[in-house]
């Protein structure tokens, strides 16, 4: 495994156990980030080595777990929220982070709800999220870190520094990842330009372009829980994944054995759902393009619908590069296309037929200058 890792240059794989691909954790996460109101009350919390249990939820729909308490119907903020988590019980704040709605209540969850918390504090907080599907956040006063549970989910926030180094890192292997991708779709261009490509050049950009997209989700998910603090590698990240999965999607369509289709866009779901394993398998790339399983990707020629050199000629509509390539017989056809084929395309004309005609001739230029530089 190690060996074909370092084959394809890939130094650092995205976590495959992430609890924050659920959804509805990095929902919560967004709201508890830093820049946020909640967030202020937290480190304040935080800061002054005091504990608190904060559900976020409905104030009437909780009521059957309320014990004593007090209600206040406050206007949230920062600052009396904090003042609150000073009193012993759990602070329940409305849905929309509006209202402090109770305050000092006792949460009496289903005891019979399995726990693997040792602490009170913890283990009601994940009763109450499990039993109530709300969200809830639990802050340590011995440890001072911040739980947050809602569903059956849990996660533990790191400090924002930690948050902070290891995105960095992983936006430098990104930029590895992207470096690499680029590459090989320089190959692979200027190979479809010449009608020689092997199944090898396709599974090789296909397996990258995944790789790449895994990693710039974790770093997006990193970013999500920075919040503010995440907003320059935000502007990076874009920079740097520009349109791979666009790429990665133009390719499986180009090279599925059954074109663009219902069968494509279901072998692009089980790419991205493949486990990093399976994606180093060439074997299951193969079997997901549609091709027969015991072919020699080496030697098996494969020939490019045109999808993916269409996409980069600029202004070029998506339902014109689907019509020029079902009325023709693949890229080599089109670029050898005249003026007159090409206006012949319902939807097409004469100005386009020129832009594509222009666009395939500087595809080919620029193809070619790339080429150059990467020797």
């Amino acid at each position: 495994m190690q060996e074909a890792q370092s084959a394809l240059g890939f130094t650092r794989t995205p976590s495959e156990d992430d609890p924050r691909r659920d959804p509805q954790l990095l929902v919560a996460l967004e709201r508890i980030a830093p820049g946020t109101g909640l967030r202020q009350a937290i480190d304040d919390v935080i800061r002054s080595r005091e504990g608190a249990l904060i559900v976020v939820g409905d104030p009437e729909g909780l009521k059957f777990l309320y014990s004593g308490g007090i209600r206040l119907d406050q206007p949230f903020t920062p600052q009396l929220l904090y003042e609150l988590s000073k009193m012993d019980g759990a602070i329940v704040v409305d849905p929309k982070l509006t209202k402090l709605a109770y305050a000092n209540v006792q949460l009496m969850p289903d005891p019979t709800i399995p726990s693997n918390e040792t602490g009170t504090r913890h283990r009601t907080a994940e009763r109450v999220a499990k039993q109530t599907g709300a969200l809830v956040i639990s802050i340590s006063q011995q440890r001072s870190t911040i739980s947050v549970y809602t569903g059956p989910a849990r996660y533990q926030l790191d400090p924002v520094p930690e948050v902070l180094a290891k995105t960095n890192q992983a936006l430098a292997t990104l930029e590895t990842y992207r470096q690499r991708l680029e590459q090989v779709l320089t190959r692979l261009t200027a190979l479809e330009f010449q009608n020689a490509v092997v199944l090898d050049d396709v599974l090789v950009v296909l397996q990258r372009a995944e790789m790449t997209t895994r990693m710039a989700a974790e770093i997006q998910r990193d970013c999500i829980e920075l919040g503010t603090e995440g907003r320059l590698i935000r502007m990076q990240l874009a920079e740097l994944i520009g349109d791979v999965p666009g790429e990665r999607t133009a390719v499986v369509l180009d090279y599925h054995i059954d074109g663009d289709g219902p069968k494509a866009q279901l072998a692009l779901e089980a790419l991205h759902a493949l486990p990093y394993r399976q994606l180093l398998e060439f074997e299951r790339l193969v079997e997901l393009l549609g091709h027969p399983h015991d072919v020699n990707p080496l030697d098996y020629s494969v020939s490019p619908r045109g999808f993916r050199v269409l996409s980069h000629i600029p202004r070029l509509p998506d339902q014109i590069v689907k019509r020029v390539v079902t009325d023709m017989d693949g890229l080599e056809a089109i670029v050898r296309a005249s003026q007159r084929d090409l206006e012949a395309i319902a939807g097409v004309g004469a100005v386009r037929a020129r832009e594509i005609r222009e666009g395939l001739r500087r595809l080919q230029e620029h193809n070619l200058v790339d080429r150059y530089l990467q020797l």
